[in-house]
């Protein structure tokens, strides 16, 4: 019996026969369609995963005409810290321009949180003015909301982490509400401030690593930013494809943020005002490739659909189908890639 090569979650090579490839596309698409109550993939959709994962090429690419456009969370230091090459941000980002084609980037500090750069803005926001001057594609300033930064010792506000499990509910739910109120300041200034050097946009990173309130810190944040800044482009990328109930009373617009899968988070960003969204969906290592595959699919083809404003899947390592390992293989991008943008119909990654 014949077997192809593939990966599984984790970034390891595999060998699968066509049974066991079909028997998990299905699988995949079956519990995203379960968990976030939308419809599976086609059979006939299910049928063109199966030759793009069973494919001989090893790299292989969308169909002509197809093409789409790309965006970067935290891309000018990943030369850095991932390649191991020495090099500043700011010519980080003019290669990524020049000779790697980038679409867009971002820029951002190597402490990627709104918090931290509040302090050192003045600084940050020179840099963003020397790489507009020195670049023409849009450059974006980047960071994430990082509501856990505003907690004790390092912040003003109690851990609602440690209050939980000892039962203190309300006191944790307080605490969350604070340090919402201190991150929407902080990520206003941060915009303000990168508006003034000349950014294109702001891109708020990893959004709900936090939970619920974390996601809703941003979205208020960015309601005020469009409203003074209109012409500011907002990025909004998600840390998960489920957002947690750490506070689980928040709502934004009449709509409870806990709870919430990408078909349903894109509505919220879309009322906020964000330009681009970034659905982010978790790579499960125990799977293998062709599972995650259909699962991401399945989540962004709904995200999509349900969209008014451009779709960029999140195509990295552990989310986006994408298996969990420092530097994930090609095989295993370029057919995520080529599969969410023909077939979960995303605008971008």
């Amino acid at each position: 019996m014949q077997k192809y090569f593939t990966r599984m979650g984790d970034g390891s090579g595999i060998y699968l026969d066509a049974e066991t490839i079909r028997h998990d596309l299905e699988e995949g698409t079956a519990d995203a369609a379960s968990r976030g109550k939308i419809p599976e993939l086609t059979e006939e959709e299910r049928d063109y995963l199966y030759e793009i994962v069973v494919s001989p090429v090893n790299v292989t690419s969308i169909i002509r005409g197809k093409e789409t456009v790309t965006s970067s969370d935290s891309g000018a230091f990943k030369i850095n810290y991932q390649a191991d090459i020495s090099m500043d941000r700011a010519t980080a980002i003019q290669v990524h321009e020049k000779v790697l084609s980038a679409d867009s980037l971002d820029l951002g500090n190597i402490d990627y949180s709104y918090k931290s750069v509040k302090a050192i803005l003045h600084d940050e926001a020179k840099v963003m003015e020397n790489v507009q001057l020195n670049t023409i594609m849009p450059v974006l300033y980047g960071a994430m909301p990082n509501l856990g930064l505003y907690t004790k010792p390092d912040g003003p506000v109690d851990n609602w982490s440690e209050l939980l499990p000892l039962g203190k509910i309300d006191e944790a739910r307080a605490a969350q509400e604070e340090a919402i109120e201190y991150a929407v300041k902080d990520m206003v200034y941060v915009a303000a401030g990168m508006y003034r050097a000349g950014a294109d946009g702001i891109n708020f990173d990893t959004c709900g690593a936090s939970g619920d309130a974390d996601v809703m810190a941003a979205l208020l944040a960015i309601e005020i930013i469009k409203k003074k800044y209109p012409s500011l482009g907002i990025e909004m990328g998600m840390a998960g494809e489920f957002i947690l109930g750490m506070h689980g009373k928040l709502d934004y617009k009449g709509t409870r943020v806990a709870g919430l899968y990408p078909h349903r988070q894109v509505e919220l960003a879309e009322k906020a005002g964000v330009s681009i969204f970034g659905p982010a969906i978790n790579t499960n290592s125990n799977k293998s490739f062709p599972w995650n595959l259909a699962r991401a699919v399945t989540f962004v083809k709904a995200c999509s659909e349900a969209s008014g404003i451009p779709v960029h899947a999140n195509v990295g390592m552990g989310v986006g189908a994408t298996p969990m390992s420092p530097v994930p293989p090609v095989d295993a991008v370029s057919r995520a890639a080529k599969s969410l943008i023909e077939i979960g119909k995303a605008d971008g990654l």
